[in-house]
């Protein structure tokens, strides 16, 4: 990862832009009202529109994962 971490699938990391490393975030997705707390410790994601990558743990916790993308809202606990 960016932070220098080795990238961990079944960890509840993300990776966001501008976020420092470390913050914690709540992701929540909307259609179902599941959340899940991660911490940033990569940079991206690089596509146009997307706010965030979440490892597929972490995303398994607010939808499938054949799902691929999700609209999501998040909330910084702490940066």
């Amino acid at each position: 990862t960016a932070s220098g971490e080795r990238f961990n699938p079944s960890g509840m990391t993300a990776a966001h832009r501008t976020l420092p490393f470390g913050s914690r975030v709540r992701v929540t997705n909307p259609a179902t009202g599941a959340s899940v707390t991660v911490r940033v410790n990569d940079r991206g994601p690089f596509v146009a529109g997307r706010c965030l990558d979440l490892t597929p743990a972490a995303f398994a916790r607010i939808a499938a994962l054949d799902t691929g993308v999700v609209k999501v809202t998040y909330e910084v606990l702490e940066s």
